[in-house]
Protein backbone atom coordinates (compact mmCIF):
# COMPACT_ATOMS: atom_id res chain seq x y z
CA UNK A 1 0.00 0.00 0.00
CA UNK A 2 1.32 3.14 -1.07
CA UNK A 3 -0.86 6.28 -1.37
CA UNK A 4 0.56 10.05 -2.48
CA UNK A 5 -1.57 12.73 -0.83
CA UNK A 6 -1.43 16.50 -1.38
CA UNK A 7 -3.39 19.05 0.73
CA UNK A 8 -3.81 22.22 -0.18
CA UNK A 9 -5.78 25.37 0.95
CA UNK A 10 -4.61 28.91 2.49
CA UNK A 11 -1.98 29.31 5.16
CA UNK A 12 -3.72 29.37 8.50
CA UNK A 13 -6.21 26.37 8.09
CA UNK A 14 -4.18 23.58 9.41
CA UNK A 15 -2.99 22.16 6.13
CA UNK A 16 0.43 21.46 6.94
CA UNK A 17 -0.57 20.06 10.53
CA UNK A 18 -3.11 17.59 8.62
CA UNK A 19 -0.19 16.30 6.41
CA UNK A 20 2.36 16.01 9.90
CA UNK A 21 -0.87 13.85 11.54
CA UNK A 22 -1.18 11.87 8.93
CA UNK A 23 3.12 11.05 8.83
CA UNK A 24 3.14 10.61 12.37
CA UNK A 25 0.74 8.11 12.65
CA UNK A 26 1.88 6.64 10.06
CA UNK A 27 5.12 5.84 12.23
CA UNK A 28 3.54 4.25 14.79
CA UNK A 29 1.96 2.29 12.64
CA UNK A 30 5.89 1.20 11.14
CA UNK A 31 4.97 2.80 7.80
CA UNK A 32 7.65 4.53 5.79
CA UNK A 33 6.34 8.20 5.32
CA UNK A 34 7.33 11.62 4.22
CA UNK A 35 6.33 14.93 4.41
CA UNK A 36 7.08 17.92 2.69
CA UNK A 37 5.59 21.43 2.80
CA UNK A 38 5.37 24.19 0.87
CA UNK A 39 4.00 27.51 1.79
CA UNK A 40 4.58 31.26 0.59
CA UNK A 41 5.93 33.73 2.46
CA UNK A 42 2.94 35.23 3.58
CA UNK A 43 1.91 32.46 6.33
CA UNK A 44 -1.60 32.77 7.24
CA UNK A 45 -4.00 33.58 4.15
CA UNK A 46 -1.45 33.12 1.41
CA UNK A 47 -1.18 29.79 -0.34
CA UNK A 48 -0.27 26.31 1.49
CA UNK A 49 -0.08 22.71 0.73
CA UNK A 50 1.87 19.60 1.88
CA UNK A 51 2.50 16.20 0.21
CA UNK A 52 2.58 13.05 2.34
CA UNK A 53 2.99 9.81 1.27
CA UNK A 54 2.45 6.73 3.48
CA UNK A 55 3.68 3.55 2.54
CA UNK A 56 4.42 -0.26 3.28
CA UNK A 57 7.59 0.12 1.50
CA UNK A 58 10.65 2.53 1.03
CA UNK A 59 9.51 5.59 -0.52
CA UNK A 60 11.76 6.67 -3.53
CA UNK A 61 10.94 9.80 -3.66
CA UNK A 62 9.54 12.88 -1.90
CA UNK A 63 9.03 14.93 -4.96
CA UNK A 64 5.93 14.31 -6.84
CA UNK A 65 3.53 15.38 -9.19
CA UNK A 66 0.74 13.34 -9.69
CA UNK A 67 -1.48 11.80 -6.82
CA UNK A 68 -3.81 9.26 -5.53
CA UNK A 69 -5.72 12.13 -3.37
CA UNK A 70 -5.81 15.58 -3.05
CA UNK A 71 -7.43 17.19 -0.18
CA UNK A 72 -8.80 20.91 -1.56
CA UNK A 73 -9.71 23.23 1.06
CA UNK A 74 -10.41 26.43 -1.29
CA UNK A 75 -10.88 27.54 -4.86
CA UNK A 76 -7.74 28.27 -5.79
CA UNK A 77 -6.18 24.57 -4.45
CA UNK A 78 -8.88 23.18 -6.76
CA UNK A 79 -8.17 24.89 -9.52
CA UNK A 80 -4.36 24.24 -9.29
CA UNK A 81 -4.58 20.66 -8.18
CA UNK A 82 -7.85 19.09 -9.98
CA UNK A 83 -5.43 18.08 -13.12
CA UNK A 84 -2.94 16.14 -10.59
CA UNK A 85 -5.41 13.33 -9.71
CA UNK A 86 -3.81 10.45 -10.90
CA UNK A 87 -6.90 8.22 -12.85
CA UNK A 88 -9.12 6.66 -10.62
CA UNK A 89 -8.45 8.59 -7.73
CA UNK A 90 -9.57 10.69 -5.26
CA UNK A 91 -10.66 14.75 -5.26
CA UNK A 92 -12.37 15.57 -1.52
CA UNK A 93 -12.89 19.32 -1.94
CA UNK A 94 -14.14 21.77 1.30
CA UNK A 95 -17.78 22.65 -1.05
CA UNK A 96 -18.39 25.78 1.34
CA UNK A 97 -15.38 27.62 -0.05
CA UNK A 98 -15.68 26.57 -3.71
CA UNK A 99 -17.42 27.97 -5.97
CA UNK A 100 -16.30 25.93 -9.35
CA UNK A 101 -16.53 22.52 -8.17
CA UNK A 102 -14.06 19.93 -9.97
CA UNK A 103 -15.55 18.41 -12.95
CA UNK A 104 -13.27 15.25 -14.17
CA UNK A 105 -15.12 11.96 -15.18
CA UNK A 106 -12.01 9.51 -14.47
CA UNK A 107 -11.61 10.33 -10.92
CA UNK A 108 -13.75 9.93 -7.60
CA UNK A 109 -14.63 13.77 -6.11
CA UNK A 110 -16.64 14.55 -2.86
CA UNK A 111 -17.60 18.20 -1.93
CA UNK A 112 -17.89 18.28 2.21
CA UNK A 113 -19.42 20.99 3.84
CA UNK A 114 -16.82 21.16 6.54
CA UNK A 115 -16.67 25.23 6.96
CA UNK A 116 -20.27 24.87 7.37
CA UNK A 117 -20.25 22.09 9.82
CA UNK A 118 -16.84 23.69 11.72
CA UNK A 119 -19.22 26.81 12.52
CA UNK A 120 -21.96 24.68 13.76
CA UNK A 121 -19.37 23.02 16.10
CA UNK A 122 -18.37 26.69 17.33
CA UNK A 123 -14.61 26.66 15.93
CA UNK A 124 -14.00 27.24 12.45
CA UNK A 125 -10.41 25.72 13.10
CA UNK A 126 -11.75 22.19 13.78
CA UNK A 127 -12.40 22.57 9.41
CA UNK A 128 -9.14 20.38 8.65
CA UNK A 129 -9.83 17.71 11.42
CA UNK A 130 -13.38 17.23 9.39
CA UNK A 131 -11.44 17.06 5.92
CA UNK A 132 -9.02 14.66 7.56
CA UNK A 133 -11.76 12.19 9.06
CA UNK A 134 -13.94 12.36 6.02
CA UNK A 135 -10.86 11.41 3.98
CA UNK A 136 -10.03 8.69 6.08
CA UNK A 137 -13.22 7.03 6.40
CA UNK A 138 -13.10 6.50 2.09
CA UNK A 139 -9.27 5.49 2.14
CA UNK A 140 -8.63 4.18 6.05
CA UNK A 141 -4.98 4.34 5.51
CA UNK A 142 -4.23 4.44 9.23
CA UNK A 143 -5.85 3.14 11.95
CA UNK A 144 -8.24 5.50 13.89
CA UNK A 145 -6.22 5.37 17.17
CA UNK A 146 -3.18 6.28 15.50
CA UNK A 147 -4.72 9.34 14.19
CA UNK A 148 -5.68 10.51 17.26
CA UNK A 149 -2.30 10.05 19.13
CA UNK A 150 -0.76 11.75 15.84
CA UNK A 151 -2.88 14.73 16.98
CA UNK A 152 -1.63 14.90 20.24
CA UNK A 153 1.97 14.72 18.61
CA UNK A 154 1.23 17.57 16.25
CA UNK A 155 -1.39 19.46 18.54
CA UNK A 156 1.48 22.09 20.83
CA UNK A 157 0.01 20.62 24.41
CA UNK A 158 -0.84 24.21 25.36
CA UNK A 159 -4.13 23.20 22.91
CA UNK A 160 -4.66 19.60 24.59
CA UNK A 161 -7.72 20.63 26.01
CA UNK A 162 -9.09 20.86 22.58
CA UNK A 163 -8.34 17.08 21.62
CA UNK A 164 -11.60 16.10 22.38
CA UNK A 165 -13.30 18.42 20.27
CA UNK A 166 -10.70 17.78 17.36
CA UNK A 167 -11.65 13.76 17.83
CA UNK A 168 -15.51 15.38 17.39
CA UNK A 169 -15.21 17.16 14.41
CA UNK A 170 -12.71 13.89 13.10
CA UNK A 171 -16.20 11.85 14.05
CA UNK A 172 -18.14 14.36 11.91
CA UNK A 173 -15.68 14.14 8.90
CA UNK A 174 -16.90 10.67 8.73
CA UNK A 175 -19.96 10.84 9.04
CA UNK A 176 -20.28 13.43 6.36
CA UNK A 177 -18.48 11.46 4.13
CA UNK A 178 -21.15 8.57 4.43
CA UNK A 179 -24.05 11.15 3.82
CA UNK A 180 -22.50 13.06 0.22
CA UNK A 181 -21.33 9.14 -1.08
CA UNK A 182 -24.72 7.49 -0.67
Amino acid sequence: MTEEIIIAGFGGQGVLSMGMILCYSGIMENKEVSWMPSYGPEMRGGTANCIAIISDKKISSPIISKFDTVIALNQPSVDKFESAVKPGGLLIYESTNVINPPKREDIEIIGIAAADEAAKMENTKVLNMIMLGSFLKKKPIIEYKNIIEGLKKVLPERYHHLLPLNEKALQKGMELVELVTL
